[in-house]
């Protein structure tokens, strides 16, 4: 049974840090607001630490509205009360321009899809999330045959660079680990977010042995279902000119070509990045034979270092604590 209280009873007891509930669902909206993107019931109870039921996370979400830590228009909520008009408004847009641009990354996944060794395609940044605006790529995370990584990276690569003009708008390949790599070393909320958030496009099977091997991130999400949410999934292709491109790079002539594909770019990143310390490469531009990770901007960093920004803030602006 619920019972309505007063609300400085209610405030004492958040304040008094054994609202852990609230505190929780707080962290979920100051995360997605970096983004200006408010969330509806469905999504805070999926980003939030600690399990929950809908009723409950509605429920909760009528105190801290009554407390004034929250602002909720229609069926979207946020922290941020003065950009709640700008960002839902934003995010409608941005959901019907996603959907577009969804029907163009399944047909780019399908043509990767026939590339050797590329065993699954997975979609990830905004697009992921339902959202895309006039400057967003799509980002697509490969998973490929042990020991081909680089040769896979260098030939999809190769023909950005020839067809597409070097275009990263429909083309952004900046993520690949191989069968046997399955779990992703960076454990922060920002990466637990983005694994379950992922968008199948080739191979949902696989998907689900990327899940098993970062259950981690059901320490982060308790709520959240370790299953893709699924584009126009095709299974990995296995075409017969792929088939034969693969015998030809098996063996040491396959094992040559990765090595050298990896010296090389391995090589000139060192000397286009050469600004960024040993921690930083690791973090930004991980580069082993198994993994190779194309994050320049350093967007994980940045974003981590926003989100601590806004809890701050947060805590010094109601006196509370949300740790």
């Amino acid at each position: 049974m619920i019972y309505e209280y007063d609300i400085n009873y209610i405030n004492t007891i958040f304040k008094n840090k054994k609202r852990i509930f609230s505190h929780e669902l707080v962290k979920v909206l100051l995360y997605f607001d970096i983004f200006h993107y408010p969330l509806t019931v469905k999504e805070i109870k999926r980003f939030c630490g600690t399990p929950a039921t809908i009723d409950e996370v509605e429920y909760e979400l009528g105190f801290l509205g009554r407390l004034g830590y929250i602002q909720q228009k229609g069926m979207f909520y946020s922290t941020s009360p003065n950009d709640m008009p700008f960002m839902v408004d934003r995010r409608k847009t941005g959901n019907i321009k996603a959907l577009r641009m969804l029907r163009k990354a399944n047909r780019y996944s399908k043509l990767i899809s026939y590339f050797p060794f590329v065993r699954g395609i997975y979609l990830s940044g905004s697009l992921s999330k339902g959202y895309a605006d006039e400057k967003s790529d799509v980002d697509y995370f490969i998973i490929t045959e042990p020991g081909r990584l680089w040769l896979c990276r260098m030939l999809l690569a190769l023909f950005k660079k020839i067809f597409l003009l070097n275009s990263h708008k429909y083309f952004c390949i900046n993520y690949f680990i191989d069968t046997e790599n399955l779990e992703i070393p960076d454990k922060n909320i920002f990466t637990a977010i983005e694994l379950t958030t992922l968008i199948t496009t080739c191979n949902s099977a696989l998907y689900r042995n990327l899940m098993q091997a970062n259950i981690w991130v059901k320490d982060f999400f308790p709520n959240t279902l370790l299953e893709s949410i699924s584009g126009e999934s095709i299974p990995s292709n296995e075409s017969w000119i792929k088939r034969f491109m693969e015998k030809i790079f098996y063996g040491r002539i396959g094992d040559r070509l990765d090595d050298v594909c990896y010296e090389i770019t391995f090589a000139k990143w060192k000397r286009k990045f050469r600004q960024f310390s040993r921690d930083e490469f690791e973090l930004n531009l991980r580069s082993k034979k198994n993994v190779s990770k194309h994050h320049p901007r350093g967007f994980q960093a940045k974003v981590l270092s926003q989100y601590n920004e806004k809890v701050k803030e947060f805590e010094q602006r109601f006196q509370i604590n949300l740790s």
